[in-house]
């Protein structure tokens, strides 16, 4: 215990002492994780069975990628404790303990509301390793571990790479453009929609001539969508890229879970009204507003 601790631990009453001692761990994954909150009861109904919920993902996501059965545990291997600091301390501590001879990994997050998810992560995949394997690991090997099981980091880490390509035209791998191209349209998780996907999706509903030398109506290189419900009745070439355009929008949509295929459904559904040209301009706009606001919701 630091002494900041000490000394908020010797200022709270005796009431929130005995508290705080009768207050039980959330214990998860048989056992295996077990978080405690040396905390106030706000910050405890806030975090704790939140870092909990965190600690058991990280664990069954293990346990399915190395091909491992979960297995009963007596005492925690991996014990998570859960401070009471409410400054921007990011930190995340962890040290290997002994009990009745087994080896467990305590991590102590003091500020709960700041602390690195990524090193939190790390963590309890060290301890993972620890409790289930007999390994006592780096982090840097079990960061690269993890990113080869966890089909989220991997997707993370190929999307981030795919973003410093379309920024700034640079590739820190051997991926050709083409190959990037291909990125960009992957399901990369089936049946959930990234965050960096429905960005990716967004930039793709944009209206563009089929000819570069004739801009739409003489001066429009490319129309969102909303700028395109006026202009398509100056050029009706407007309405023929709409139509032209359902196709990339599943392709770059779809796949993603039934709330993004009800979304990428609405897009659909709302070009073939720009490209009918029967809708007023004013049902076109409320229909935008809502796939709009849909949009905004998406991504994780």
């Amino acid at each position: 215990m630091t002494m900041f601790a000490t000394i908020l631990f010797l200022a709270l009453t005796r009431a929130e002492i005995i508290e705080r001692m009768r207050t039980p761990p959330v214990t998860m994954v048989q056992g295996l994780v077990s978080v405690y909150a040396d905390c106030d009861s706000a910050q405890r109904r806030e975090f704790q069975h939140p870092i909990a919920s965190f600690a058991a993902d990280v664990c069954r996501t293990l346990y399915s990628g190395l091909g491992l059965h979960e297995r009963k545990f007596d005492h925690p291997g991996i014990v998570i404790s859960v401070g009471d600091l409410r400054t921007p301390e990011t930190n995340v501590t962890s040290v290997v303990k002994l009990r009745d001879g087994q080896r467990y990994l305590k991590i102590t997050l003091p500020s709960p509301a700041y602390s690195d998810r990524e090193a939190l992560r790390i963590a309890v995949a060290r301890g993972f390793f620890l409790a289930v394997k007999g390994e006592e690991l780096d982090s840097l090997t079990v960061r690269k571990t993890l990113r080869t099981i966890d089909p989220r980091l991997r997707a993370g880490d190929r999307l981030n790479e795919l973003k410093l390509w379309r920024e700034e035209g640079v590739s820190e791998s051997a991926i050709d453009d083409e190959e990037f191209l291909k990125i960009m349209r992957t399901v990369h998780i089936p049946g959930v929609p990234l965050a960096a996907e429905v960005r990716i999706f967004a930039s793709r509903l944009y209206l563009y001539p089929d000819n570069f030398r004739w801009p739409f109506a003489g001066r429009y290189e490319s129309l969102s969508l909303r700028d395109a419900i006026k202009v398509r009745h100056r050029d009706p070439r407007v309405r023929l890229a709409a139509l032209n355009k359902i196709t990339e929008t599943v392709a770059y949509g779809g796949g993603r879970g039934e709330e993004m295929d009800r979304v990428v459904e609405g897009y659909c559904g709302f070009l073939k009204s720009l490209a009918a040209g029967k809708d007023n301009d004013e049902a076109l706009y409320s229909m935008l507003d809502e796939l709009e606001n849909r949009l905004k919701g998406l991504g994780k």
